[in-house]
């Protein structure tokens, strides 16, 4: 057994995050003020930030992204008898509370408010505590090159190779816990490219003014989607940022690159924004109504965010409307006017959607054993009703199709009316399947994005999308 205390640091080493990053993100979140008097308390200096954002915020310890692997060697090293020190720049209000619920730790060194504990700092505390090489440290980055000189061994985590020959250097490296890497497919589910099909919902009235052969307007709704795309990207990182809570008590979206720590905090919070003005940029371009669209949508993305998705009906309401408004903004790249049967249809069935959104994450708590969704407005108990309106909202929007085929606008479009008609029983087979797949618990996605993927959807797609061509083109009987 090794008799020299084992000391670890908190963040990026045992957890896969920064507990300062995620204390602001909290606060920015819950009190934005409270954000602006930062600056302030870093002037006295970074111990009491931490302290501040730390008795602003509160954190469940048990859902944090821990480094598994390395939890399991800590567990085996107390097993064998070894004391286990947690030494951290984090405030010792956070320290505590983690120590405590893993329960194996002997003691805690950290922040007080006064001290930051970090980089030289902490290597002058353990070296008092414990003198020079009488300590084995595990850390994960530069700033731990200080702590390492000290220490008698080194244990790197999350390290770089650089990092690793630098303890190399200065010390005696006793195990290696290797960095998981960030490749493509975290960058492809941050930016969650998978939702940009839902901006396909520009081109809509495009065809329905049955436009399509006019090569300028395709221009123009080619830079609106990759508008729309990055400006949607910008939101959903702010989101995730902002979720990381609510995204850690869910089985799927707890494996998100910022809610498992795969993805660094403050990459995104660099990111966002950045995404952000090129999308606004783009949008330029493509035209001042187009451009204020796109700012309402943001904005209204951003009140979702903050406010809006935890207000009961409220939130399906708002996410009916995202929908609808990226068909309003596709008809502002144009310069088309919308009807009121388009604008009334999308409406009634993107809130059907919704409701299918969120009757599905009620199904999956409920079958958790929870009794109400964090940081929603809804309880379990609450998915028959919400089941109920989305059918209703669902079969209002189909009746509003017939309604329309039975209007003049119908006979000026289209050179065979009648055949519009099939595209009634089509949309009705489509809302049924839907709500029937979320009812047997297999909505799993966005409805849009689900159906994208889904063969009945895309088939009923392909049938409808025939009937709209039928009608346009004519057939003779």
């Amino acid at each position: 057994m090794n008799e020299k205390p084992l000391v670890v640091d908190l963040d990026g080493t045992l957890i896969h995050s920064d507990m300062l990053h995620e204390s602001a993100l909290r606060v920015f979140r819950d009190s934005p003020f409270e954000t602006l008097r930062i600056p302030f308390l870093l002037k006295k200096g970074k111990a009491c930030l931490k302290q501040h954002l730390a008795s602003l915020t509160e954190f469940d310890p048990k859902t944090l992204p821990y480094n598994e692997e390395l939890l399991e060697w800590l567990k085996q090293q107390r097993a064998e008898g070894r004391h286990l020190v947690l030494c951290t720049a984090s405030d010792s209000s956070i320290a505590n509370r983690i120590a405590e619920h893993l329960g194996i730790f002997d003691d805690v060194i950290a922040s007080d408010g006064v001290a930051n504990i970090e980089g030289k700092h902490k290597a002058a505390a353990l070296v008092q505590r414990f003198q020079q090489h009488g300590y084995d440290y595990a850390g994960n980055s530069n700033a731990d090159l200080a702590v390492w000189s000290q220490a008698d061994k080194a244990i790197v985590v999350n390290g770089s190779g650089d990092l690793i020959n630098k303890a190399r250097e200065i010390s005696t490296v006793d195990r290696v816990f290797p960095k998981r890497e960030i490749g493509f497919s975290a960058w492809r589910r941050v930016l969650r490219i998978h939702q940009w099909l839902k901006n396909i919902l520009l081109l809509v009235p495009l065809f329905a003014a049955h436009d399509v052969s006019n090569g300028e307007a395709w221009l123009s709704l080619l830079l609106a989607f990759m508008a729309f795309s990055l400006c949607a990207s910008s939101v959903y990182i702010a989101n995730d940022l902002l979720d990381l809570d609510s995204d850690r008590l869910h089985p799927r979206k707890r494996n998100r690159p910022f809610a498992s720590g795969l993805v660094p905090a403050w990459m995104g919070v660099l990111l966002a924004p950045l995404l952000l003005i090129i999308s606004l940029s783009v949008a330029a371009f493509v035209g001042k109504q187009f451009f204020s669209w796109l700012v309402f949508y943001f904005a209204l993305t951003c009140a979702y965010s903050w406010v809006l998705k935890r207000l009961m009906l409220v939130d399906c309401l708002t996410l009916a409307m995202l929908y609808t408004l990226r068909i309003v903004a596709g008809a502002a790249a144009v310069g088309h006017e919308l009807s009121f049967w388009l604008l009334a249809f999308s409406v009634f069935l993107f809130l059907s959607l919704a409701f299918v959104k969120r009757y599905a994450e009620l199904e999956v708590q409920l079958l958790s054993g929870k009794e109400k969704i964090h940081g929603r407005g809804y309880h379990t108990a609450d998915a028959p009703l919400i089941q109920t309106m989305g059918i209703v909202a669902g079969y209002t929007s189909v009746l509003v199709l017939a309604l329309y085929l039975n209007s003049d606008a119908v006979l000026k479009l289209y050179a065979s009316p009648e055949l519009i008609w099939g595209a009634v029983p089509v949309m009705l087979f489509w809302v049924s399947w839907m709500w029937m797949q979320a009812h047997r618990g297999k909505m799993h996605d966005d409805p849009l994005v689900f159906a994208v993927k889904d063969r009945a959807s895309l088939s009923a797609g392909v049938i409808f999308a025939a009937i709209l061509v039928a009608g346009t083109v004519g057939v003779s009987w």
